[in-house]
């Protein structure tokens, strides 16, 4: 620490003598000193990942806020809110949206926002659509109604309106959806956990870890047949395409979709451990606990420590590491037992 601070010191005093005013000028560069040193520890403060939370006692304490119980669908209910708030109140709150240092300066931690921002909106989507209804041509419920499109509010919006606010609004939406499951006298506020409402969740989960496996994949270039008409024979596109493509991830955003998928299976996570509980009786009668648990498990592989101070992109079997191949290896595990579970409880 000491060679560090004579080093600043050294720079201090040489920035000095080229400004004016003696004294003050290098109070000037001791405070820039102070404030891009402060603003640098600040970052790395920040742009630590939050600790997972337990769901079902996320789900206890807001039922006891209100004096209710857990019910079918609360424990799925405090996991998106948990999941939500975490993103405004962590440290540094929500960074998607800065405009000043250092949230300005970060971009691994707004990309983790925005993959669990992602499956936020399609849970939140999925809740309103089905979880909540009894059958498609049934009333959607109005609090979900509001809540989620509040959830799909522009990420980088700051000000006028602010997207902190719009998601703060949801989630009082999602409040009140949430007491309301659990009490007696608004038989209206329903959740449905069903095979057929657990398969449509995790259709667009499928979607969505299939997307980030190939942006990951492609950190190192790939030559890839193009299948997009496969299995169809009267099958038409609108413009025509190569039949060899290449795909490359460009290397200013390879860190980006790492952390972005990194972000995903945290929420993911607490969401799936959600439905452990909340569709406890649907996956006993398909014999599918353990099918979860083995998606959660994949999913806590992609939670581990990074060791290198970054994201280091090698070739395929070259000799230096390449984070994102490892990320997309425990992606596609995870996509893969998530196909197969839906299989399963497509079955009768």
């Amino acid at each position: 620490m000491s060679a560090v601070s004579d080093k600043l010191a050294d720079w201090r005093d040489a920035m000095a003598d080229f400004l004016p005013g003696g004294g003050v000028g290098k109070a000037i560069v001791v405070l820039l000193v102070i404030y891009i040193v402060g603003a640098l520890l600040v970052g790395i403060y920040w742009s630590i990942t939050p600790s997972p939370f337990d769901v079902r006692d996320r789900a206890a304490a807001l039922a006891a806020e209100e004096g209710n119980t857990v019910v079918t669908g609360s424990v799925t209910t405090a996991s998106l809110m948990g999941v939500m708030e975490t993103l405004l109140e962590k440290p540094g709150g929500f960074l998607h949206n800065d405009r000043m240092p250092p949230g300005l300066w970060l971009d691994n931690m707004p990309n983790w926002e925005y993959g669990a921002l992602i499956q936020v909106r399609d849970l939140s989507r999925a809740m309103r659509e089905v979880f909540s209804r009894s059958q498609s041509q049934s009333k959607e419920d109005p609090d979900l109604a509001f809540a989620e499109p509040r959830f799909n509010f522009t990420a980088g919006s700051w000000i006028l309106p602010a997207a902190e606010s719009e998601y703060r609004d949801g989630l009082q939406y999602l409040r009140n959806y949430f007491h309301r499951l659990s009490d007696e006298n608004a038989t209206d506020a329903q959740f449905y956990a069903r095979a057929d409402n657990l398969r449509y969740w995790l259709a667009t989960v499928d979607t969505r870890l299939g997307s980030l496996s190939q942006r990951l994949s492609a950190s190192v270039g790939q030559r890839r047949i193009n299948t997009d008409l496969a299995g169809d024979e009267v099958a038409t596109q609108s413009t025509s395409t190569p039949e060899e493509l290449s795909v490359r991830t460009p290397w200013t955003e390879i860190d980006d979709v790492f952390f972005e998928a990194r972000g995903t299976a945290w929420a993911l996570i607490q969401f799936l451990r959600a439905a452990e509980v909340d569709f406890a009786e649907v996956l006993r009668n398909k014999n599918a606990q353990v099918s979860v648990q083995q998606i959660i498990r994949e999913l806590e592989g992609t939670q581990e420590t990074i060791w290198s101070p970054m994201i280091l992109n090698g070739s395929g079997f070259g000799p230096l590491a390449n984070h994102s191949l490892v990320m997309a290896s425990y992606i596609s595990r995870a996509n893969a037992a998530i196909i197969d579970l839906r299989d399963l409880l497509s079955q009768g």
